[in-house]
């Protein structure tokens, strides 16, 4: 079997390496600049998206059981004047 030790190691310095050198400096650079961009276009986040998506179905919701108790008072009011 292999030393799940030496992999642990290895990652750890493979992570440390790339921690340490220009390419996360890069990688930090580029990050700012997309989200900057991104700001630029007004965009919501996935979690604002699914809220909203979760307000408008309740929403929904509500205008059809609305709809259906208007049909039913206008109902009980033409037996009434009828």
């Amino acid at each position: 079997m292999l030393n799940t030790k030496i992999f642990e190691d290895l990652s750890a310095k493979l992570s440390e390496a790339a921690n340490s050198g220009p390419a996360k400096d890069i990688e930090k650079n580029m990050r700012a600049l997309l989200a900057q961009g991104f700001a630029k276009l007004d965009l919501v986040t996935r979690e604002e998206f699914d809220v909203q998506a979760q307000v408008l179905i309740r929403t929904r919701e509500k205008l059809t059981a609305l709809e259906a108790r208007v049909a039913e008072l206008e109902a009980q009011r033409n037996k009434i004047t009828s």
